[in-house]
C-alpha cells in the first residue's frame, strides 16, 4: 500500500474512532537506539508527529477551562488546536508492560529520559546514547509526550509545542492589565517579559509601543518600597548591537537592569491565548493513546494503565490538572491511574489564567505575586482560618471518582523556596496533616531542586550541591508507583519532616541547630508566600480584575531540621547524606556580583566537605568532625555506606542496581 494511502486510512480511522482527536499526522516512524532489544519488551520504535484536535466548550468536562467559551469555533461548534507528539513504544506492544508513561515537557522538553534512564537529553530520543541504560524499556514502559504549553516557541532544540487559539469577544481582540515581575543576575539593557534559561516564552505584548498607562517599579527585594521609574526612562523593547529596537514583548531600561532587583512591570496586554486548553489537549492526547482501539492507535489494547510524571513546573501541571478536575475525559473515562511529581512543592500554577504567565513561580527572592502558591495547598480538605475559604487541591477529582495514586517527592530545596511544607501542614504551619491512603509525601533529605550539580558556585556564594538524587529516588519511586497502580501494592508510608517529632521547625529553630561553619553566611528568611487577592474572578474564571495583586498574610511555612553537621535527620536518607562527606543543603545565598546577595539562589543547594584531619579542622574551626574522626578506616566508612544502602533498599526506598551504582562509586570515589 503506498505511503499516502496508509495516512489517509490512518487519520479516516482516527476521526472514527475518536471524536476529540480529528486528525494525526506522522511526520516519522523509525527504530529507537538502533533496534537495540530491551529484555522480553524487545525493540522499540519512535513515532513522532502533530495531532490534530476538537473541544466541546459545551461539555461540562471542559467547563474549567477558562475563556474557552470566547474561543473561536468551526462549522461544528468546537474550538480546535493541535499539539506535538512523540511515543516510544516496543515495536510489538503487546510485549510491553501494559503501562503508559506519560512525561510531562518541561518548557518544551523531554526529561523521562534523562531522568529514569541516565540518557543524554534531547527532544529527539532516537540514539542508543538517548536510551542511556534502558531502564523505562526494559521495565516494558511505553513512553509518550505531547505540547501542551502555548508559550513554548520553536528553536533548534525541537521543543515540543503546542497550538492554542486566541480568545476574542463578540469577534474583537481581547486586552487587560497584565503584571510582570522581571529580574536578572547579570547587568543588561532589555530582557524579554518572559526569559527563563530554559528558553523564551511568547509573551502577551503590549497594547501599543507607548501603553500611556503602564508603569514600571524597581525595588532590591519584594518587601522594600518600590521606585516608579518616569516613563521617558524605560521603553517596550530590546537592546541590539547599541541600539534600542522596539519590541513590544520586552523591556528596555536607559540606565540598565540592576542584578537582583526586582522590576514590576504593569501594561495593557492584549490577545490572550485559551492557556487551559493546553490541559484538555494533554488529556485527549493521552486518553486517545490509551483509550482508541482500531489501527489508529498505535497503542490500541496494549495499555492497562497510564502514570504521568513531571519535574518541577512540570509536576505543578500535574497537581493543577488534577486540581481543575481534568483527569477524566470527554466520555468520563480515567486518563491517569498514577501520578509521580517530583519537586513541585505545594505549588500549582497559572496555567489556565488569562495573561499570566505559566513559566513564572514564587521563591524566596522572586515571584511572590506571581500566584503559583494559592489555597487550596493540600491534596485533603481543609479551611484557610485568615480568609474562612475551604478547599482539597482533589474535591473535583473525587467528586467525579478520578482521582489516582499520587506520589510527591520533594527535595530540601523545596522547603526553603517552594513552600513544601504546606503540602503535608495546616496553611499556619501548626499541625502536621493526615494525608488520605492516595497519597504519599517522600521528602529526599539534602538533596537541591535541580539534582547533582558540577560543584562550582554558579550565581552562589558557595559550592552547589553534588548529590546524586533524582535517578535513584525516582527509579525506585516510578517501579512503587507501577505495583501500586497494577495490583494495589501500597507503597511504604510517607516519609517527611513532622511537627510532633520536631524534625519540621521554623527558621529561628533551624539556625540555632545549623553548626557555625567558617565563611559560610546563614540565611535570613525562606519563602512564605502571601496570600494574594487578584479579585472575584480569578479562581472561579481565571481572570484577574486586581492587578498587581492585593498581598495578605502570607501562609507559614517550616524546614526540616538538621544535625550537629548541618545535614537533614528526616525523610529518605540516601547514603551520602547517612555517612557524610560533607554538609549538603537545598539552599544557598546569591553572590554579590549577581545581587540579592542576602537571599536564596532560587533553586540551587550547597555543599560543604569536612576537614581531612582533626588539625585540619581545629586550624579553620570548623565544629564539625573531621574525616578521620569519623572514618578511622576506608573500610569502615565503606561497610557503613553499604548498611546505609542496603537499609534502604530493604525499605523499598532503593533499587538494587542503584545500591550497586552507589557502592560502587563510594569505592571509586568516596572518603579521601
Amino acid at each position: 500500500m503506498p505511503p499516502p494511502l496508509r495516512l489517509c486510512l490512518f487519520l479516516l480511522a482516527c476521526t472514527f474512532v475518536h471524536a476529540e482527536v480529528v486528525r494525526v499526522e506522522i511526520a516519522e516512524r523509525s527504530s529507537f537506539a538502533g533496534g537495540q532489544s530491551f529484555g522480553p519488551a524487545g525493540a522499540y520504535e519512535r513515532i513522532k508527529g502533530r495531532m490534530y484536535l476538537e473541544t466541546d466548550p459545551l461539555l461540562e468536562a471542559n467547563a474549567r477551562v477558562s475563556d474557552l467559551k470566547l474561543a473561536p469555533r468551526n462549522a461544528r461548534g468546537k474550538v480546535g488546536s493541535w499539539t506535538d507528539f512523540f511515543l516510544l513504544k516496543p515495536v510489538d506492544a503487546a510485549k510491553g508492560s501494559g503501562q503508559l508513561l506519560y512525561d510531562v515537557n518541561n518548557r518544551g522538553n523531554m526529561l523521562a529520559l534523562w531522568t529514569f534512564n541516565d540518557g543524554e537529553r534531547t527532544n529527539d530520543p532516537k540514539t542508543p546514547v538517548h536510551a542511556g541504560n534502558g531502564f523505562l524499556m526494559r521495565h516494558g514502559f511505553s513512553v509518550l509526550w505531547c505540547g501542551w504549553n502555548g508559550e513554548v516557541q520553536a528553536d533548534d532544540t525541537q521543543r515540543l509545542l503546542c497550538g492554542l487559539p486566541v480568545a476574542t469577544e463578540h469577534g474583537q481582540t481581547i486586552t487587560g492589565r497584565a503584571h510582570l515581575e522581571i529580574s536578572t543576575t547579570e547587568p543588561v539593557f532589555s530582557r524579554a517579559f518572559s526569559w527563563s534559561p530554559w528558553g523564551v516564552g511568547a509573551a502577551y505584548p503590549s497594547v501599543s509601543l507607548d501603553n500611556a498607562d503602564a508603569t514600571l517599579t524597581m525595588r532590591p527585594q519584594r518587601s522594600a518600597e518600590g521606585l516608579e521609574l518616569p516613563r521617558g526612562e524605560w521603553a517596550f523593547g530590546r537592546w541590539e548591537n547599541n541600539q534600542l529596537i522596539p519590541d513590544a514583548t520586552h523591556l528596555h531600561v536607559k540606565s540598565g537592569l540592576r542584578p537582583g532587583w526586582l522590576y514590576d512591570l504593569v501594561y495593557t496586554a492584549r490577545d490572550p491565548r485559551v492557556s487551559g486548553l493546553g490541559l484538555a489537549a494533554l488529556r485527549d492526547c493521552v486518553s486517545f493513546f490509551r483509550h482508541a482501539d482500531g489501527a489508529a492507535n498505535p497503542l490500541a489494547g496494549s495499555i492497562e494503565k497510564a502514570c504521568v510524571f513531571g519535574i518541577s513546573q512540570s509536576g505543578r501541571v500535574i497537581h493543577h490538572f488534577l486540581h481543575e478536575g481534568l483527569n477524566a475525559d470527554e466520555h468520563d473515562r480515567i486518563v491517569f491511574d498514577g501520578a509521580l511529581i517530583h519537586v513541585a512543592g505545594s505549588g500549582k500554577g497559572m496555567f489556565n489564567h488569562r495573561f499570566r504567565m505559566s513559566t513564572d513561580y514564587g521563591t524566596q527572592h522572586e515571584g511572590h505575586l506571581s500566584g503559583s502558591e494559592f489555597f487550596p495547598l493540600a491534596p485533603l480538605p481543609q479551611t484557610d482560618p485568615v480568609t474562612g475559604e475551604s478547599g482539597d487541591t482533589l474535591s473535583r477529582a473525587r467528586k467525579s471518582a478520578h482521582v489516582p495514586r499520587m506520589i510527591f517527592t520533594q527535595t530540601s530545596t523545596e522547603y526553603w523556596s517552594r513552600a513544601a511544607s504546606l503540602l503535608h501542614t495546616d496553611v499556619e504551619g501548626k499541625t502536621d496533616l493526615t494525608l488520605p491512603e492516595e497519597v504519599r509525601v517522600y521528602f529526599v533529605a539534602g538533596a537541591a531542586h535541580l539534582g547533582a550539580s558540577d560543584g562550582t558556585p554558579g550565581i552562589c556564594q558557595q559550592p552547589r550541591n553534588t548529590l546524586n538524587d533524582r535517578g535513584p529516588v525516582l527509579r525506585s519511586m516510578l517501579v512503587t508507583l507501577s505495583a501500586w497502580m497494577q495490583s494495589g501494592k501500597a507503597p511504604p508510608p510517607s516519609r517527611h519532616p513532622v511537627l510532633t517529632n520536631q524534625t519540621l521547625v521554623d527558621l529561628d529553630a533551624w539556625r540555632a541547630q545549623f553548626p557555625k561553619i567558617p565563611g559560610c553566611r546563614l540565611p535570613a528568611q525562606n519563602y512564605q508566600p502571601p496570600r494574594l487577592d487578584f479579585g472575584p474572578r480569578f479562581h472561579s474564571e481565571g481572570i484577574a480584575d486586581i492587578i498587581p495583586p492585593k498581598t495578605g498574610k502570607p501562609f507559614r511555612t517550616l524546614l526540616p531540621a538538621v544535625n550537629a553537621d548541618g545535614n537533614e535527620t528526616s525523610g529518605i536518607l540516601l547514603p551520602d547524606i547517612a555517612v557524610p562527606l560533607g554538609t549538603y543543603t537545598g539552599w544557598n545565598l546569591r553572590a554579590a556580583k549577581f545581587g540579592a546577595e542576602t537571599m536564596l539562589s532560587p533553586l540551587d543547594g550547597m555543599f560543604l566537605p569536612f576537614a581531612k584531619t582533626r588539625a585540619e579542622r581545629a586550624k579553620t574551626g570548623d565544629p564539625r568532625l573531621s574525616l578521620e574522626e569519623r572514618y578511622p578506616t576506608r573500610a569502615e566508612y565503606l561497610s557503613r555506606l553499604t548498611e546505609a544502602a542496603l537499609k534502604l533498599h530493604a525499605e523499598g526506598f532503593l533499587l538494587e542496581e542503584d545500591v550497586v551504582h552507589i557502592l560502587k562509586h563510594g569505592a571509586e570515589a568516596g572518603m579521601p
